[in-house]
């Protein structure tokens, strides 16, 4: 009789636990399911490598939904992994590592899911042969890629370059001219350097691209970064300051062939293939051309009253400068929220944001939660639905809920994004998406930026 009352006992232990466990399952899955529905992947897609997912393959194992460094871009529902938030995946490739059946593969999302992008073979080639675009202007916005595909697409050159025949062109012309000196740039031209060819590169600010006016601190990858004759960074965690000093150690070598503060204004493809690539005082013709800048350029302005009053900044160096200010940022994605969380750590200053959004939608799982602490810290007071209409030297007025509301204010970060250098990219010939037509090549204004990656991680 004891023996039966401790069975049903035990019985009635496992029933309860198995039913918590799948009542536990069915939440997730209900919270699967919203989060589907509200996700941004069904309007906008991925924008450039992303997970997909073989059901025939998947176990369920949960594995890939753990270790993505972004949160909740991949989820369970069914027994099976999806992707629950598309737009925020930029590319890591954890979950395909991770995955013990191999069951995610790392691919490109469709041209018709990326309209906005060139129209780029595996080899990072452009419609125009020989004209190559590595890093974020091809959809990974994520500095390790930008690293890989540089070492990578030189490879394809130097294989490319062997079989060209040799009395086809000058022998004054450059194998490569790389233009942009960011961090796929800087790989392309150390891989350029280790397999021996002719090249330049050329950037139109200072090495480092745009990591150079990340805020101080900025952690900008926390994967280890290979680049070409330096082997393996072996640091988890890399700050601006940190590659920043591996871009001055590069600078420094005698055989890195840069060509610093000058601004690309052309690049004509002739007839036998040749490129020449313009500078305002030089002219560098090349075999094969590799377009390494960046998809932010200039930043979009709102076109709102008092915009060019010198308060009115776009871009968040050095925070700790503005102490005791009262401080606006617009924006609601991980730019705007890193420099609202640098601010906030200043002494007295009272920071205010504003986004025309009812949520942060597209930020990093970090951010989103020391973004939370900030606001239970009152240190950062969030205006959704709103929007900036009027800057003045004392103020700025929002207009939000139909309603207008004047803020005292003395500084204003706009973070709207950048305006792209595609109408340039058009005009040389290089096809966007899958349905552009091919357009004969011709002269362009390119501008020789720099490489403006998302960091891996705040």
């Amino acid at each position: 009789m004891n023996f039966l009352a401790t069975l049903a006992l035990a019985a009635a232990i496992a029933t309860f636990f198995v039913y918590r466990y799948l009542k536990s399952i069915h939440r997730g899955e209900e919270q699967t399911r919203r989060l589907l529905e509200k996700s941004a992947l069904h309007s906008d897609g991925p924008k450039g490598l992303h997970p997909r997912i073989d059901d025939a393959l998947c176990i369920g194992c949960a594995t890939c939904t753990t270790v993505c460094p972004e949160g909740d871009v991949l989820a369970m529902l069914g027994g099976k992994a999806v992707i629950a938030n598309g737009q925020k995946c930029i590319g890591h490739g954890r979950c395909a590592e991770a995955c013990p059946v191999g069951a995610i593969t790392m691919v490109m999302a469709p041209p018709s899911a990326g309209a906005e992008m060139p129209h780029l073979t595996s080899e990072y080639e452009t419609n125009i042969e020989n004209l190559f675009i590595i890093g974020e202007l091809g959809g990974l916005a994520l500095i390790r890629n930008a690293v890989n595909e540089g070492r990578a697409c030189i490879d394809v050159i130097t294989r490319r370059l062997q079989n060209m025949e040799g009395s086809k062109f000058h022998s004054d012309m450059y194998d490569v001219v790389i233009v942009g000196a960011g961090p796929a740039g800087i790989s392309a031209s150390l891989r350029a350097i280790e397999n021996k060819l002719d090249y330049v590169t050329i950037e139109r600010d200072e090495v480092g691209g745009t990591i150079a006016k990340f805020p101080r601190q900025k952690i900008v990858t926390t994967t280890p970064l290979e680049f070409p004759t330096y082997g393996k960074l072996n640091k988890t965690e890399l700050s601006k300051e940190h590659l920043l000093a591996f871009c001055d150690m590069v600078l420094n070598r005698v055989d890195f062939n840069v060509c610093t503060n000058a601004t690309v204004d052309a690049i004509d493809k002739h007839p036998d293939g040749s490129f020449v690539v313009w500078t305002p005082t030089q002219r560098y013709p090349a075999r094969t051309v590799v377009l390494a800048i960046g998809r932010a350029g200039n930043p979009k302005k709102l076109g709102v009253k008092g915009e060019s009053l010198p308060k009115v900044m776009y871009r968040l160096i050095e925070a700790d400068h503005y102490r005791n200010k009262r401080i606006l940022v617009v924006g609601g994605g991980d730019s705007a929220v890193e420099a609202a969380m640098g601010l906030a750590q200043q002494s007295g200053n009272q920071i205010t944001m504003s986004y025309r959004g009812s949520e942060f939608r597209r930020i990093k799982e970090r951010n989103a939660k020391r973004l939370q602490e900030c606001v239970r810290a009152r240190t950062i007071n969030i205006i959704f639905n709103s929007m900036p209409v009027e800057f003045t030297q004392e103020s700025v007025v929002l207009k939000s809920g139909g309603e207008l509301q004047v803020l005292p204010n003395d500084f204003v970060w706009i973070f709207a994004g950048g305006t792209a250098p595609y109408d340039f990219l058009r005009k040389v010939g290089i096809r966007f998406g899958s349905s552009a037509p091919q357009i004969a090549p011709a002269s362009v204004n390119i501008p020789a930026t720099g490489h403006p990656l998302s960091p891996e991680h705040p």
